[in-house]
């Protein structure tokens, strides 16, 4: 693509997903009100997503399925399937790569495309868009929403504001066209901006986008500044920006591809943890959750955080360390080992709420030559062969005798994923 050509992005959203998958699922259900929610069997839990016909009666996500059911007390609940969804959305995801190659995942129902190099094969944006909207929804039974423009953040904004809105589910947002397109748009309806930011611009004067886009940038700082503090500088430029309708970045197929910062885990107990043994067996878990994840991403880490919340309920103590391991490791017994050093050292012994373990600082394993004070060769291949277990069978499949005791949860999140059901 030659420098300077516009490009033509779209971003893709699916219809509440969640929803339309368990109603694609189920044609029993397609007209009646559907939602996906924690744990319906205890009537417990939030909405994760909601069906077009239930948010007609109010249902909204977020809200708390008890409250869902009083404005809807015939709502069909549908405990949520995450790896089902996972492989949907991968469907998906080879749905989009038929009309191009640059397909970046922003989250599980929305992806960014630029189909700019496609226009000559598939023909005007609209008419792209509206071939993938039928392929999705004949192979999938999902409905996409699609917003396009120039960059990220106005297709982004497009599918926000009116893609989602409208009959057709398509929308273009042209860049020339702002003024009397985006501007006009309460500032509340801006992509970032929640219930106190929008606050925050009354009291500065600005109610629609328009006011936002307008105000010159280093003015704009200042009023930030005067209200934020000074290091709130960028957050005015990021404002400013995104009013403006302003993104040079890219779409990146290879997003997930970059390593990570940090991988870690944390759970929320089932109960009060108050004996050194039950807590022992939680950090074990967290932690070698999160050495798996290290090992099949290739990476070794020198840096491991520990993060406990104790009860009281009302008045909550915690903290969250982090120490430098002598050598990178992925190896979870060496990793535990710094874990409960830590744990130990700042533990106030007040009841554990909820414990986390995070792995930073990244090198690739197989770029780093391994410490001769420890027989790490070794414990990896046995390590190894246990993920490889699992992988095929399970978390399930093999587990620590530990966590077989009425401490252990790794049974039951073996059987989650994210936190839900899968």
């Amino acid at each position: 693509m030659s420098k300077g050509k516009e490009r033509t992005i779209f971003l893709a959203d699916c219809e509440s997903f969640y929803a339309s998958v368990e109603k694609a699922d189920h044609p029993g259900f397609k007209d009646k009100p559907v939602a996906v929610a924690g744990d319906p069997a205890l009537r417990s839990g939030i909405i994760l997503a909601a069906c077009p016909v239930a948010k007609k009666y109010g249902v909204s996500t977020a809200e708390r399925l008890g409250e869902a059911l009083k404005k809807c007390p015939e709502l069909v609940v549908m405990r949520p399937r995450m790896q089902h969804y996972i492989d949907i959305s991968l469907m998906i995801t080879k749905i989009y790569e038929e009309f191009t190659d640059q397909v970046e995942v922003f989250s599980i129902d929305e992806q960014f495309l630029d189909v700019t190099a496609s226009l000559p094969l598939f023909g005007d944006p609209l008419t792209i868009a509206e071939a993938i909207q039928r392929k999705v929804l004949r192979q999938t039974g999902v409905r996409v929403r699609i917003g396009i423009s120039s960059n990220k953040i106005l297709a982004k904004i497009a599918t926000d504001i009116w893609a989602k809105k409208n009959s057709s589910g398509v929308y273009t947002l042209h860049p020339s066209k702002l003024a009397e397109t985006l501007w006009e748009q309460p500032v509340s309806k801006m992509f970032g901006v929640g219930s106190r930011m929008t606050a925050h611009f009354a009291k500065l004067g600005m109610y629609t986008v328009g006011d936002v886009a307008q105000t010159p940038l280093p003015q704009l700082k200042n009023k930030f500044r005067a209200r934020f503090g000074k290091q709130s500088d960028i957050h005015a430029e990021v404002m400013w920006r995104t009013a403006n309708g302003l993104d040079d970045s890219p779409v990146t197929p290879t997003t997930f591809d970059t390593a990570p910062k940090s991988i870690g885990h944390m759970m929320t107990l089932p109960r009060d943890y108050e004996e050194s043994s039950e807590v022992n067996t939680i950090l074990l878990e967290l932690t070698e959750e999160v050495c798996r994840d290290c090992r099949r991403k290739g990476y070794m880490a020198s840096i491991v955080t520990v993060s406990c919340m104790c009860s009281p309920f009302d008045a909550p103590t915690g903290f969250s360390r982090q120490m430098k391991m002598p050598d990178p490791t992925n190896h979870t017994r060496t990793v535990f080992e710094a874990v409960k050093q830590l744990f130990y050292k700042f533990w106030d012994t007040m009841p554990v709420r909820r414990a986390g373990v995070m792995l930073s600082q990244f090198v690739e394993d197989h770029t780093y030559q391994l410490t001769l004070f420890e027989d790490q060769i070794k414990a990896r291949a046995l390590e190894k062969v246990t993920d490889s277990i699992k992988d095929r069978y399970g978390n399930a499949a093999i587990v620590r005798a530990s966590s077989m005791t009425t401490a252990g949860q790794a049974q039951t999140r073996a059987l989650k994923i994210g936190g839900h059901y899968k």
